[in-house]
């Protein structure tokens, strides 16, 4: 792609928010605010998005999960049924009818009795549906770019199982491929399992932590056991549950990113959802729910990898895997462009007539993982250089394509 014709370009003058994310996002023009919590994501910031969502829907189906959509608009006589319509976290709307609707923060009202039209017997479980969808929340304070927004992305996966053990057996797969996720993406390296309440549902939920100095959470990390505790759990008693020793813990801040919850069959029952065992007994499904956002995790990524410079796209979700910096040499750089679509590489060719400074510092900020420079001084060979850093080698047209190629493994 030519980024000439590239809608949303950088930013010279961009205003300081808050966030780091907000900013660096808005001046690399990945995204634009519309109003508080309300983003509208750019090709460059669609794409990373994708990426981040093609990552998680190949480790939800690995354990079985199955993709579908939900509507975001439900009827207040679902949310009545668990006693869910007068929280003030959704928006209320009612149409022209007078009936009442909540646009959607969370779909066990929707998934349950979806999930009864197709249970009847034990031989119909375990099941897990997943969807990657838009969600509404009433934020009292979305002051944290897209790390808290008023309408995001939610990745929201739902499984019904038999009893208890399928269920906890299922949640450990689940935990398994929710670190695969965050290895993936760049976060394996800050990221804990966290211990926190299970609420009315199950003594512990889990929630997947990314330490970082401007995180709203407060966990007491145990690297020798590469966990967290959550505040709100931190007891002697939870602490002599999990054997853990006050005195290893580090208290630190840190950005919940995903989180999972054993929800029982608190839902099943409202609902009424049953099946019938190989005696013919009637039993609830026991559920668990799963949650990963999708802008989010984005967010996070730029508050933790991003430089002085700017962003830093580890490749697994970077929006293309080479920047092309052509200064002059327009026919050459024409070439290797031509080279690198030929062999499956995604490039962002900077073909602006702009100085050599000002391509580069944007090259930065957009932070893919590898820059290939054309100019008089490289002649018939290029110069590549990673984001990230290290040396920045003068090579010819086969070996440039043969480190991108190894880049991308």
């Amino acid at each position: 792609m030519k980024y000439s014709k590239y809608f949303g370009q950088t930013k010279r003058d961009q205003k300081q928010y808050e966030s780091k994310n907000q900013t660096l996002l808005q001046k690399a023009g990945y995204i634009d605010q519309l109003s508080a919590g309300v983003y509208t994501f750019l090709p460059l910031g669609l794409r990373v998005i994708n990426n981040i969502n093609t990552v998680i829907r190949e480790e939800m189906n690995a354990i079985g999960g199955q993709e579908i959509l939900m509507p975001a608009l439900v009827q207040k006589e679902l949310w009545e049924k668990t006693k869910r319509w007068d929280l003030d976290v959704p928006f209320k709307t009612a149409l022209y009818d007078g009936k009442e609707f909540a646009l959607g923060w969370s779909h066990e009202e929707v998934v349950t009795p979806l999930a009864k039209q197709f249970i009847s017997s034990y031989r119909d479980l375990p099941f897990a549906p997943y969807q990657i969808q838009t969600k509404f929340r009433n934020e009292a304070r979305a002051k944290s770019g897209i790390m808290r927004g008023r309408e995001f992305l939610m990745k929201d996966m739902y499984s019904f199982h038999i009893d208890q053990v399928d269920l906890d057996r299922f949640y450990l797969e689940a935990t398994e491929a929710y670190r695969r996720v965050f290895t993936r993406v760049g976060l394996g390296n800050v990221i804990y399992l966290t211990f926190a309440s299970g609420g009315v549902f199950s003594k512990f939920s889990h929630e997947f932590q990314v330490i970082s100095d401007v995180g709203e959470d407060t966990v007491y990390v145990s690297e020798e056991k590469k966990v967290a505790i959550n505040k709100e759990v931190y007891t002697d008693e939870v602490l002599s549950e999990l054997g853990v020793k006050k005195e290893s813990l580090i208290e630190k801040r840190s950005i919940e990113v995903g989180n999972i919850f054993k929800l029982g069959t608190r839902f099943s029952q409202a609902f009424d959802v049953t099946y019938a065992d190989a005696e013919g007994k009637k039993h609830n499904p026991v559920m668990g729910c799963y949650g990963i956002g999708p802008s989010r995790v984005m967010g996070t990524m730029v508050e933790v990898l991003a430089d002085d410079k700017g962003l830093v796209w580890p490749k697994e979700v970077a929006p293309y895997q080479v920047h092309l910096v052509n200064i002059q040499a327009e026919e050459q750089a024409q070439r290797v462009y031509d080279l690198l679509q030929k062999a499956g590489v995604e490039v962002l060719w900077d073909d602006r007539d702009l100085r050599a400074g000002e391509k580069f510092t944007d090259a930065d900020l957009i932070g893919l993982p590898l820059r290939v420079v054309v100019s008089e001084k490289t002649g018939d060979r290029v110069e590549v250089k990673a984001r990230a850093g290290g040396e920045s080698p003068i090579v010819g047209m086969e070996e440039m394509v043969k480190m991108v190629k190894k880049g991308e493994e």
